[in-house]
């Protein structure tokens, strides 16, 4: 299962695989799969596997969760592009003035298809 080193800001908040599969409504086996077919990006954080939280929205009335509309397709893009994990989470939470922000947050945005697009020229 393709795991980062913990290349995140230490107070950036993260999901615990369990609580990925509760938030999203799937067996834990589902979340492994997500990430060994590169539709989600995880650290190992003091030695637990973790998903960062801005990579998913929730309902406020339901509270039922699910992953932002572009991260599996973005975290595809990137892999075939040939970042490691680390390149693309280092990507993913590294602030860009040009878009303003972190790509991460664009995703949250009208800038999510900007993100992609960069994304793709870099795979070039």
């Amino acid at each position: 299962m393709p795991v980062s080193d913990d290349v995140l800001d230490p107070d950036e908040d993260v999901y615990q695989l369990p609580d990925v599969a509760k938030l999203l409504g799937v067996p834990v086996t589902r979340v492994h799969q997500m990430l060994r077919d590169h539709e989600l990006l995880a650290v190992r954080r003091g030695g637990v596997i973790a998903v960062p939280e801005v990579l998913f929205t929730t309902d406020p009335r339901s509270g039922a969760g699910r992953l932002v509309r572009w991260v599996p397709g973005l975290v595809s893009v990137l892999h075939d592009g040939g970042f490691t994990p680390e390149e693309a989470l280092r990507w993913l939470f590294t602030a860009d003035e040009s878009l303003p922000g972190r790509p991460v947050d664009a995703l949250h945005g009208q800038l999510a298809r900007e993100v992609i697009r960069r994304a793709q020229a870099l795979a070039l």
